[in-house]
């Protein structure tokens, strides 16, 4: 894909704001082949409450040679976030040249706790780039891009699962012969869902809202000589076509099956890598426990998935909301720190917002 235009320079400025949400992964992304290319395929659901609000302001002169910006999150100036935005910046150049002529004043926000396990790169990078690209059209009105696309492919420089943000609903990232269009440099939107899915509920139980200990960089760089690394990236194609017929078929029971299976399988490749390691928490232990026991005994269609770290997304369908939510209100809130927890759904992707 090539995503560098041909456009002159012209001397501007103004602001661009968007939201992008996280998402989360049903069918993992664990270890990549090469700069952010994953070593298997993924799916994931795309939210609507947990989300990160960016607005650029930027200055565009020709005399000015080389980018300039500035980076506050939550109105607070964060220098540990700069080298991540700089390798960022370095890596998009060539796919927007107007940038080293650009001075960026950046501000993010994020709806949810950052570095928690709630993918929080994901739903700042993809946001990141929708203003970027955004800025791109605002300046140059560039025929023939697909700008969804493009920030897609962008966002995926900054962080991996970023580029599965910028679509509602479902989107797959990595190359799998049963998806039509699917690639390991941008996100592919899954447009084949069941209506039982397009509105599926996921209640994040916040068991622990501090930075983890092991940086998901760190976690896929382990599956390198990882002893099941290779059957692991076999297992996940496998799966992507199991999940990709349960999606359209509004299968609830296999996806429960393998929604679970892929969360567990996530944490045994970080527990059984060289220098393993452990993102559960005891409390992240106990809910699992609570679902499974309370979904046998009631026949309640409800399951957990995780990502890399201690937090449980609750997932079920919107029909079993009130009894889900009782569950959770009842007997789950009690493991969760300070009682928290975060309410959210299958959402529509990015918004531009003024």
């Amino acid at each position: 894909m090539n995503t560098q235009p041909s456009y002159t320079i012209h001397n501007t400025n103004g602001t661009v704001k968007w939201s992008s949400p996280s998402n989360i992964a049903l069918v993992k992304y664990w270890g990549k082949k090469g700069e952010q290319i994953p070593a298997n395929p993924s799916i994931r659901f795309t939210l609507n409450h947990c989300k990160s609000t960016t607005e650029v302001h930027y200055d565009i002169s020709t005399e000015r040679k080389q980018l300039e910006f500035s980076f506050l999150f939550e109105g607070k100036e964060k220098k540990s976030f700069e080298p991540k935005l700089q390798k960022f910046f370095e890596r998009i150049a060539t796919h927007l040249p107007y940038l080293k002529h650009a001075k960026l004043e950046i501000h993010s926000a994020n709806s949810f706790p950052h570095s928690s396990g709630i993918a929080s790169s994901a739903s700042a990078m993809s946001a990141l780039s929708m203003c970027l690209v955004d800025i791109e059209q605002q300046l140059f009105s560039i025929p023939k891009i697909d700008v969804y696309i493009k920030a897609s492919y962008l966002s995926r420089l900054g962080s991996g699962s970023a580029c599965r943000s910028v679509y509602p609903t479902l989107a797959s990232w990595g190359k799998h012969n049963l998806i039509e269009h699917s690639s390991d440099k941008f996100a592919t939107p899954f447009t084949t869902c069941h209506e039982v899915f397009a509105s599926y509920q996921d209640t994040v139980l916040l068991v622990d809202k501090g930075e983890k200990k092991v940086s998901s960089t760190v976690g896929h760089n382990l599956m390198i000589n990882h002893p099941f690394a290779e059957r692991r990236f076999e297992q996940a194609h496998e799966n992507l076509f199991q999940l990709k017929h349960i999606l359209e078929k509004g299968d609830v029971e296999n996806f429960i099956k393998l929604a679970e299976s892929e969360a567990l399988t996530l944490h045994a490749m970080m527990m059984t890598s060289k220098d393993y390691y452990l993102l559960f928490m005891p409390n992240t232990i106990a809910i699992i426990h609570k679902i499974m026991s309370y979904r046998e005994q009631n026949n309640i269609p409800v399951c957990f998935t995780l990502d890399a770290g201690a937090n449980v997304h609750v997932l079920y369908p919107k029909a079993y909301k009130q009894q889900v939510m009782d569950l959770i209100k009842n007997e789950l809130v009690a493991y969760c720190q300070n009682g928290e927890y975060i309410c959210d759904e299958v959402g529509s992707g990015p918004e531009k917002l003024k």
